[in-house]
């Protein structure tokens, strides 16, 4: 069966989300777009998604066509959950910790900064346990978590003459089936934050994928310009064909 430029399109929205997740490298994610606006038919379209969740996990359907086999909800989190710890804890005395980057996150994390700070990234992180507890205790110091957007955080810390930063609670997208985090602790004349933030590799994915998207959008723009001024040339040289003096005399 035909495809339409509507079902192209869905096509197109689901390699966009997918990237945008990382289950794409931008190199396949190039080659799957331009195939999709290259076909003609379902059966071209299909295996392009097969794959992929659709956009809000659920999978991509085609009229007239077979389903996809459905991936399942999680993914993108089931490759991050399960393994062992590679920290429990963190402490910084008249200094400071961090850990960021790739690492594993113990079920249950204690942190601890007295007239220092600290810095706890989660962004590109995996997790021990799908339930995972932080406790942060700070005394005349500092701890800053920082979160992903789709990563389920609860803020249920304790200040005096300090704050402890609940922000996060209700802000982002979480994912249904990402871990869920529980962000709690004490916080004296110091201050514990946490923020949720996209990773340098997530805002350079996207920033890539808006670039490929204007570039799609120009080429698609300029082949319809081409296609109309073909049509109006064919078109003049059928009036013409049939103008005054055109006729055979009879």
């Amino acid at each position: 069966m035909r495809a339409s430029d509507a079902e192209r399109e869905r096509i197109a929205e689901t390699l966009r989300e997918a990237v945008a997740e990382g289950r794409l490298e931008m190199e396949e994610f190039e080659q799957r777009l331009d195939a999709a606006y290259k076909a003609r038919t379902h059966g071209e379209l299909v295996p392009l998604v097969r794959d992929l969740p659709a956009p809000g996990a659920a999978p991509v359907t085609l009229s007239g066509g077979s389903s996809p086999a459905s991936t399942g909800t999680g993914t993108g989190w089931a490759d991050r959950i399960g393994g062992p710890a590679t920290s429990t804890g963190a402490v910084a005395f008249w200094g400071g910790f961090g850990r960021r980057g790739k690492w594993t996150v113990a079920r249950k994390f204690t942190a601890f900064a007295m007239w220092g700070g600290g810095e706890i990234d989660l962004r590109d992180a995996r997790f021990e346990d799908r339930e995972t507890v932080v406790r942060c205790v700070t005394i005349m110091g500092g701890i800053h978590v920082t979160v992903p957007p789709q990563l389920n955080v609860e803020v249920s810390g304790f200040g005096l003459m300090g704050g402890f930063g609940d922000s996060a609670s209700g802000e982002g997208d979480p994912a249904p089936d990402a871990p869920r985090v529980r962000i709690t602790g004490f916080a004296l004349m110091g201050g514990v934050g946490v923020e949720r933030k996209q990773s340098k590799a997530e805002k350079r994915r996207l920033r890539e994928l808006r670039e490929r998207e204007r570039d799609q959008q120009e080429e698609r723009e300029q082949r319809e310009l081409r296609e109309r001024e073909r049509a109006r040339g064919e078109l003049g040289k059928s009036d013409s064909g049939t103008g005054p003096g055109s006729g055979t005399d009879r």
